[in-house]
């Protein structure tokens, strides 16, 4: 376990230390590249979109962002109109993991390879890799420290988003978490908080409300488990009920800060670009890259935060 911790705070040094040192690819030769995001109204993707930014400043590329404000229909056709600009590559982080085929296929008649981010899809035929977090480990993680906190079990609530293959993963790593405990865990309530904040908030109220004994929640993502508190803020019950979750966003690494969330497990935004944007020259390059890269996830600290503060991603 010591271990463990050591190489999770030496990556997550790593990342921090290196937030703004961008990259350099070894061609320099300018490429014309599209990063399709699922929603900006969320620090994470703002995150991956301003360092990819940066990094197409630095070498000289031009670089589109379109954002379909969570709409699989619109995304879809903003590919296509992306497609029809004869952009080298595009990096895509799907509304749904499902639902997003057609812009998959228009993108293959016409070789535009694409490289997904973030949110593995089904169709990964269609796709020359996948750049993610480490899901599944970061859910893991919530688990065990639930199982550790509640060695007799508990009543929890599990707020997920199971048309996001990457909320799945985490939910799917959490029950794996709770190891041989897992049956001590009642869960009284699984509901889709659609990654949101305003939509987590009125589920978790009535979820508060049904059961009055509950005890823990996990959350998928920082904005559901800060909508989880704002719930249990109005409902004064914030102290008895811990709140476990994955980003380790600058407002969930806040939350924790101040005692409002017991976990949250970081990802890495700028990490993330940065990698995805060396797996893309690559291709571009004619080189092999792995089907799938995942990017460590990792449990913030009180000692990470007292160092590096909170106001940005790692």
């Amino acid at each position: 376990m010591k271990k463990f911790i050591t190489i999770c705070l030496t990556i997550t040094s790593v990342f921090f230390t290196s937030c703004f040192q961008l990259v350099n690819a070894d061609d320099k030769k300018p490429i014309k590249f599209a990063f399709i995001t699922s929603t900006l109204n969320n620090s994470f993707f703002t995150a991956i979109s301003d360092t990819f930014s940066e990094i197409a400043k630095q070498n000289g590329d031009q670089y589109i962002l379109i954002d379909p404000q969570y709409d699989q229909a619109k995304q879809i056709s903003m590919m296509e109109d992306v497609i029809n600009q004869n952009v080298d590559i595009i990096y895509l982080i799907a509304v749904d993991s499902e639902g997003i085929r057609q812009g998959l296929l228009a993108a293959k008649q016409k070789q535009i390879p694409v490289v997904v981010i973030d949110n593995p899809i089904s169709d990964d035929d269609l796709i020359v890799s996948t750049v993610a977090s480490d899901n599944f480990l970061a859910g893991k993680i919530n688990g065990e420290q639930m199982a550790k906190d509640f060695p007799n079990g508990a009543k929890i609530a599990v707020i997920d988003c199971p048309f996001n293959r990457a909320s799945v993963l985490r939910s799917d790593g959490f029950y794996a978490g709770l190891g041989e405990n897992k049956s001590k865990f009642n869960v009284v309530s699984q509901q889709n908080g659609k990654c949101a904040l305003e939509v987590t908030m009125p589920i978790a109220e009535d979820i508060i409300q049904a059961h009055p004994d509950l005890q823990a929640f996990f959350a998928v993502n920082d904005p559901s488990a800060l909508g989880v508190v704002v719930a249990l803020k109005a409902s004064n019950k914030l102290k008895n009920i811990k709140i476990y979750t994955v980003d380790g966003s600058p407002d969930g690494k806040k939350a924790f800060s101040d005692g409002d969330l017991t976990l949250t497990v970081a990802q890495a935004p700028i990490q993330l670009a940065k990698e995805t944007y060396k797996v893309g020259k690559k291709v571009l390059a004619g080189e092999h890259v792995s089907k799938e890269i995942l990017v460590p996830t990792f449990p913030i600290t009180k000692e990470m935060i007292e160092k590096n503060g909170v106001k940005v991603w790692q």
